[in-house]
Protein backbone atom coordinates (compact mmCIF):
# COMPACT_ATOMS: atom_id res chain seq x y z
CA UNK A 1 0.00 0.00 0.00
CA UNK A 2 2.79 2.22 0.84
CA UNK A 3 4.71 1.66 -2.57
CA UNK A 4 1.26 2.51 -4.39
CA UNK A 5 0.48 5.85 -2.50
CA UNK A 6 4.20 6.68 -3.37
CA UNK A 7 3.73 6.09 -7.25
CA UNK A 8 0.28 7.76 -7.08
CA UNK A 9 1.70 10.75 -5.06
CA UNK A 10 4.79 11.18 -7.47
CA UNK A 11 2.48 10.50 -10.74
CA UNK A 12 0.66 13.41 -9.29
CA UNK A 13 3.79 16.15 -8.64
CA UNK A 14 4.46 15.19 -12.34
CA UNK A 15 1.12 16.37 -13.12
CA UNK A 16 1.37 19.12 -11.16
CA UNK A 17 5.01 19.85 -13.30
CA UNK A 18 3.59 19.46 -16.74
CA UNK A 19 0.45 21.80 -16.10
CA UNK A 20 3.18 25.07 -15.01
CA UNK A 21 4.68 24.63 -18.21
CA UNK A 22 4.58 26.47 -21.03
CA UNK A 23 2.20 25.59 -23.69
CA UNK A 24 4.75 26.70 -26.93
CA UNK A 25 3.43 23.88 -29.42
CA UNK A 26 -0.42 25.40 -28.83
CA UNK A 27 0.61 28.91 -30.01
CA UNK A 28 2.67 27.12 -32.59
CA UNK A 29 0.21 29.35 -35.52
CA UNK A 30 0.98 32.48 -33.68
CA UNK A 31 4.64 31.58 -33.69
CA UNK A 32 4.98 30.78 -38.04
CA UNK A 33 2.48 33.93 -38.72
CA UNK A 34 4.48 36.30 -36.55
CA UNK A 35 7.69 34.73 -38.51
CA UNK A 36 5.73 34.52 -42.13
CA UNK A 37 4.72 38.45 -41.54
CA UNK A 38 8.61 39.32 -40.69
CA UNK A 39 9.49 37.45 -43.96
CA UNK A 40 7.18 38.57 -46.79
CA UNK A 41 7.89 42.17 -45.43
CA UNK A 42 11.49 41.19 -46.18
CA UNK A 43 10.42 39.80 -49.39
CA UNK A 44 8.64 42.70 -50.67
CA UNK A 45 11.63 44.98 -49.41
CA UNK A 46 14.00 43.02 -52.00
CA UNK A 47 11.65 42.92 -54.93
CA UNK A 48 11.57 46.79 -54.54
CA UNK A 49 15.07 47.05 -54.69
CA UNK A 50 15.12 44.63 -57.46
CA UNK A 51 12.59 46.49 -59.28
CA UNK A 52 14.64 49.78 -58.41
CA UNK A 53 18.41 48.64 -58.63
CA UNK A 54 18.39 45.66 -60.42
CA UNK A 55 19.86 43.18 -57.05
CA UNK A 56 17.28 42.12 -54.35
CA UNK A 57 19.75 43.33 -51.90
CA UNK A 58 22.52 45.99 -52.40
CA UNK A 59 25.80 44.53 -52.72
CA UNK A 60 28.96 45.49 -52.52
CA UNK A 61 32.38 45.86 -54.06
CA UNK A 62 33.39 42.68 -53.01
CA UNK A 63 30.23 41.00 -55.40
CA UNK A 64 29.90 43.50 -57.84
CA UNK A 65 33.29 44.76 -58.49
CA UNK A 66 34.53 48.72 -58.00
CA UNK A 67 36.39 50.77 -55.92
CA UNK A 68 36.30 51.97 -52.08
CA UNK A 69 38.50 54.99 -51.37
CA UNK A 70 38.16 55.83 -47.75
CA UNK A 71 39.99 59.94 -47.07
CA UNK A 72 40.57 61.81 -44.23
CA UNK A 73 40.70 65.82 -44.61
CA UNK A 74 42.90 68.11 -42.32
CA UNK A 75 40.06 70.63 -43.11
CA UNK A 76 36.13 69.58 -43.63
CA UNK A 77 33.28 72.38 -44.71
CA UNK A 78 29.73 71.66 -44.48
CA UNK A 79 29.52 70.16 -47.76
CA UNK A 80 32.40 68.34 -48.11
CA UNK A 81 30.51 65.27 -49.03
CA UNK A 82 29.30 67.05 -52.14
CA UNK A 83 32.31 68.99 -53.12
CA UNK A 84 34.36 65.70 -52.77
CA UNK A 85 31.59 63.95 -55.45
CA UNK A 86 31.95 67.13 -57.68
CA UNK A 87 35.48 66.72 -57.82
CA UNK A 88 35.99 63.01 -58.41
CA UNK A 89 32.93 63.68 -61.10
CA UNK A 90 35.28 66.46 -63.13
CA UNK A 91 38.34 64.14 -63.04
CA UNK A 92 36.19 60.78 -64.40
CA UNK A 93 32.49 61.36 -64.95
CA UNK A 94 30.03 59.11 -63.27
CA UNK A 95 32.37 57.29 -60.90
CA UNK A 96 31.07 57.72 -57.68
CA UNK A 97 28.05 55.73 -56.98
CA UNK A 98 27.77 56.70 -52.86
CA UNK A 99 29.92 58.68 -50.25
CA UNK A 100 29.31 57.77 -46.62
CA UNK A 101 30.93 59.73 -43.69
CA UNK A 102 32.04 57.89 -40.73
CA UNK A 103 31.77 58.63 -36.96
CA UNK A 104 35.42 59.20 -37.27
CA UNK A 105 35.30 61.99 -39.65
CA UNK A 106 36.45 60.30 -42.63
CA UNK A 107 34.90 59.60 -45.93
CA UNK A 108 34.05 56.37 -47.51
CA UNK A 109 34.36 56.60 -51.23
CA UNK A 110 32.13 53.80 -53.34
CA UNK A 111 32.64 53.90 -57.47
CA UNK A 112 33.05 51.80 -60.95
CA UNK A 113 36.93 49.58 -60.85
CA UNK A 114 39.32 52.35 -61.95
CA UNK A 115 42.28 52.02 -63.71
CA UNK A 116 46.06 53.43 -62.35
CA UNK A 117 45.55 56.90 -64.63
CA UNK A 118 41.82 57.41 -63.39
CA UNK A 119 43.11 56.82 -59.89
CA UNK A 120 45.71 59.73 -60.37
CA UNK A 121 43.19 61.94 -62.30
CA UNK A 122 40.75 61.68 -59.36
CA UNK A 123 43.61 62.19 -56.40
CA UNK A 124 45.28 65.24 -58.45
CA UNK A 125 41.58 66.83 -58.97
CA UNK A 126 40.65 66.61 -54.71
CA UNK A 127 44.07 67.63 -53.48
CA UNK A 128 43.19 70.76 -55.76
CA UNK A 129 39.46 71.32 -55.01
CA UNK A 130 39.89 70.62 -51.22
CA UNK A 131 43.51 71.07 -50.07
CA UNK A 132 45.66 68.19 -48.53
CA UNK A 133 44.14 64.52 -47.64
CA UNK A 134 44.80 61.20 -46.33
CA UNK A 135 44.06 57.92 -48.18
CA UNK A 136 43.00 55.81 -45.13
CA UNK A 137 42.44 52.62 -47.41
CA UNK A 138 41.61 51.95 -51.49
CA UNK A 139 40.14 48.51 -52.35
CA UNK A 140 39.50 47.82 -55.81
CA UNK A 141 38.28 44.76 -57.20
CA UNK A 142 37.18 43.83 -61.05
CA UNK A 143 34.06 42.59 -61.82
CA UNK A 144 35.10 38.65 -62.72
CA UNK A 145 36.60 38.61 -58.68
CA UNK A 146 32.83 39.58 -57.84
CA UNK A 147 30.91 36.93 -59.61
CA UNK A 148 33.70 34.69 -58.53
CA UNK A 149 33.34 35.65 -54.66
CA UNK A 150 28.94 35.43 -55.60
CA UNK A 151 29.62 31.76 -57.13
CA UNK A 152 31.52 30.59 -53.81
CA UNK A 153 29.71 32.25 -51.40
CA UNK A 154 26.26 30.40 -52.92
CA UNK A 155 28.13 27.43 -52.51
CA UNK A 156 29.55 27.77 -49.00
CA UNK A 157 26.08 28.26 -48.03
CA UNK A 158 24.53 25.26 -49.79
CA UNK A 159 27.39 22.66 -48.78
CA UNK A 160 26.74 24.23 -45.26
CA UNK A 161 23.40 23.13 -45.63
CA UNK A 162 23.56 20.02 -46.69
CA UNK A 163 26.60 18.44 -44.58
CA UNK A 164 23.72 20.03 -41.69
CA UNK A 165 20.96 17.88 -42.63
CA UNK A 166 23.77 14.67 -42.80
CA UNK A 167 25.17 15.52 -39.17
CA UNK A 168 22.09 16.19 -37.40
CA UNK A 169 20.58 12.65 -39.37
CA UNK A 170 23.23 11.04 -38.33
CA UNK A 171 24.01 12.61 -34.52
CA UNK A 172 19.93 11.14 -34.12
CA UNK A 173 20.20 8.10 -35.50
CA UNK A 174 19.88 5.97 -31.86
CA UNK A 175 15.98 8.19 -31.95
CA UNK A 176 13.24 5.88 -31.44
CA UNK A 177 12.22 4.49 -34.49
CA UNK A 178 8.80 6.21 -34.44
CA UNK A 179 10.70 9.24 -35.14
CA UNK A 180 12.51 9.76 -38.61
CA UNK A 181 16.42 10.93 -37.63
CA UNK A 182 16.10 12.89 -40.96
CA UNK A 183 13.06 14.92 -39.84
CA UNK A 184 15.36 16.62 -36.94
CA UNK A 185 17.95 17.52 -40.06
CA UNK A 186 15.22 18.96 -41.93
CA UNK A 187 13.25 20.75 -39.67
CA UNK A 188 17.02 22.83 -38.57
CA UNK A 189 17.51 23.30 -41.94
CA UNK A 190 13.88 24.85 -42.48
CA UNK A 191 14.91 27.04 -38.66
CA UNK A 192 18.39 28.14 -40.26
CA UNK A 193 16.34 29.27 -43.35
CA UNK A 194 13.92 31.44 -41.74
CA UNK A 195 16.50 32.57 -40.08
CA UNK A 196 18.54 33.66 -43.29
CA UNK A 197 15.64 35.02 -44.98
CA UNK A 198 14.78 37.42 -42.08
CA UNK A 199 18.24 38.64 -41.90
CA UNK A 200 18.55 39.20 -45.61
CA UNK A 201 15.22 40.70 -45.73
CA UNK A 202 16.13 43.39 -42.65
CA UNK A 203 19.13 44.42 -44.91
CA UNK A 204 16.93 45.10 -47.86
CA UNK A 205 14.44 47.04 -45.44
CA UNK A 206 17.57 48.85 -44.44
CA UNK A 207 19.35 49.12 -47.60
CA UNK A 208 22.70 47.95 -45.98
CA UNK A 209 25.47 46.75 -47.75
CA UNK A 210 26.11 43.04 -48.53
CA UNK A 211 30.19 42.49 -48.18
CA UNK A 212 32.39 39.24 -47.85
CA UNK A 213 32.09 40.14 -44.16
CA UNK A 214 27.85 39.61 -44.53
CA UNK A 215 28.78 35.73 -45.66
CA UNK A 216 30.93 35.34 -42.92
CA UNK A 217 28.33 36.41 -40.34
CA UNK A 218 25.31 34.23 -42.33
CA UNK A 219 27.96 31.32 -41.65
CA UNK A 220 28.17 32.11 -38.18
CA UNK A 221 24.67 32.53 -37.60
CA UNK A 222 23.81 29.08 -39.23
CA UNK A 223 26.02 27.32 -36.84
CA UNK A 224 25.11 29.22 -33.66
CA UNK A 225 21.50 28.61 -34.49
CA UNK A 226 21.59 24.92 -35.68
CA UNK A 227 24.25 24.35 -32.45
CA UNK A 228 20.41 26.03 -30.45
CA UNK A 229 18.34 23.45 -32.29
CA UNK A 230 19.89 20.77 -31.57
CA UNK A 231 20.21 21.57 -27.57
CA UNK A 232 16.33 21.22 -27.70
CA UNK A 233 16.28 18.32 -30.02
CA UNK A 234 18.67 16.10 -28.27
CA UNK A 235 16.12 17.36 -25.06
CA UNK A 236 13.23 16.07 -27.46
CA UNK A 237 15.38 13.18 -28.32
CA UNK A 238 16.13 11.73 -24.12
CA UNK A 239 12.22 12.40 -23.40
CA UNK A 240 11.14 10.12 -25.98
CA UNK A 241 13.26 7.41 -24.02
CA UNK A 242 10.45 7.58 -21.24
CA UNK A 243 7.21 8.74 -23.06
CA UNK A 244 3.90 7.67 -21.41
CA UNK A 245 1.42 5.96 -23.25
CA UNK A 246 -0.62 9.12 -22.95
CA UNK A 247 2.03 11.62 -23.92
CA UNK A 248 2.04 12.99 -27.33
CA UNK A 249 4.56 13.96 -29.62
CA UNK A 250 3.77 17.73 -28.72
CA UNK A 251 3.37 17.04 -24.90
CA UNK A 252 7.15 15.94 -25.40
CA UNK A 253 8.54 18.73 -26.86
CA UNK A 254 6.49 21.08 -24.55
CA UNK A 255 8.61 19.64 -21.78
CA UNK A 256 11.93 19.74 -23.90
CA UNK A 257 11.48 23.66 -24.06
CA UNK A 258 10.78 24.61 -20.88
CA UNK A 259 13.60 22.15 -19.81
CA UNK A 260 16.15 23.89 -22.44
CA UNK A 261 14.68 27.39 -22.61
CA UNK A 262 16.63 29.27 -19.50
CA UNK A 263 19.96 27.60 -21.51
CA UNK A 264 18.86 28.92 -24.76
CA UNK A 265 17.95 32.25 -23.30
CA UNK A 266 21.05 32.84 -20.88
CA UNK A 267 23.43 32.01 -23.76
CA UNK A 268 22.00 34.35 -26.22
CA UNK A 269 21.86 37.15 -23.89
CA UNK A 270 25.53 36.71 -22.70
CA UNK A 271 26.50 36.93 -26.52
CA UNK A 272 24.44 39.92 -27.24
CA UNK A 273 25.81 41.88 -24.65
CA UNK A 274 29.28 41.45 -26.81
CA UNK A 275 28.29 42.17 -29.88
CA UNK A 276 26.39 45.03 -28.70
CA UNK A 277 29.49 46.43 -27.22
CA UNK A 278 31.54 45.70 -30.09
CA UNK A 279 28.66 47.51 -32.36
CA UNK A 280 28.59 50.58 -30.25
CA UNK A 281 32.59 50.45 -29.33
CA UNK A 282 33.71 48.50 -32.14
CA UNK A 283 35.83 49.90 -35.62
CA UNK A 284 33.71 51.25 -38.14
CA UNK A 285 34.35 48.84 -40.56
CA UNK A 286 32.90 46.40 -38.68
CA UNK A 287 29.87 47.76 -37.50
CA UNK A 288 27.37 46.37 -40.33
CA UNK A 289 29.29 42.80 -40.49
CA UNK A 290 28.43 42.84 -35.95
CA UNK A 291 24.51 44.31 -37.15
CA UNK A 292 24.70 41.18 -39.08
CA UNK A 293 25.42 38.74 -36.36
CA UNK A 294 23.10 40.59 -33.47
CA UNK A 295 20.19 40.43 -35.89
CA UNK A 296 21.21 36.72 -36.87
CA UNK A 297 21.47 35.58 -32.89
CA UNK A 298 18.67 36.98 -31.93
CA UNK A 299 16.71 35.66 -34.71
CA UNK A 300 18.69 32.16 -34.55
CA UNK A 301 17.61 31.87 -31.00
CA UNK A 302 13.78 32.52 -31.71
CA UNK A 303 13.88 29.98 -34.62
CA UNK A 304 15.32 27.10 -32.38
CA UNK A 305 12.63 27.59 -29.50
CA UNK A 306 9.40 28.64 -31.94
CA UNK A 307 9.93 27.40 -35.14
CA UNK A 308 12.31 24.24 -35.71
CA UNK A 309 10.28 22.13 -32.45
CA UNK A 310 7.18 23.39 -33.11
CA UNK A 311 7.73 22.14 -37.26
CA UNK A 312 8.81 18.66 -36.18
CA UNK A 313 5.94 18.31 -33.75
CA UNK A 314 3.75 19.50 -37.05
CA UNK A 315 5.23 16.61 -39.10
CA UNK A 316 5.43 13.88 -36.52
CA UNK A 317 1.65 14.50 -35.61
CA UNK A 318 0.61 14.78 -39.10
CA UNK A 319 2.33 10.89 -39.32
CA UNK A 320 0.76 9.63 -36.46
CA UNK A 321 -2.79 10.79 -37.73
CA UNK A 322 -2.37 9.10 -40.68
Amino acid sequence: MCLVSSESRSTSHESRIMKKQFKFIKYTKAWISLSLIVILIGIGAMVYNKVNTGHFIRLGIDFTGGTLMELSFDAAGDDQALNLREAIDSAVPNTVSQITVTDQGTYIIHGKDLSAEEYDAINASIEQALGDFTEVRYTTIGPKIGETLKRKAFVALSIALVAIVFYIAYAFRKVPKRVSPWRFGMCAIIALIHDVLITLGIFALLGFEVDAFFITAILTIIGFSVHDTIVVFDRIRENLKSQGRDDTFGDIADMSLNQTLSRSINTSISTLFTLAALYFLGAESLRIFVFALIIGIFVGTYSSIFIASPALTIWQERKRLR
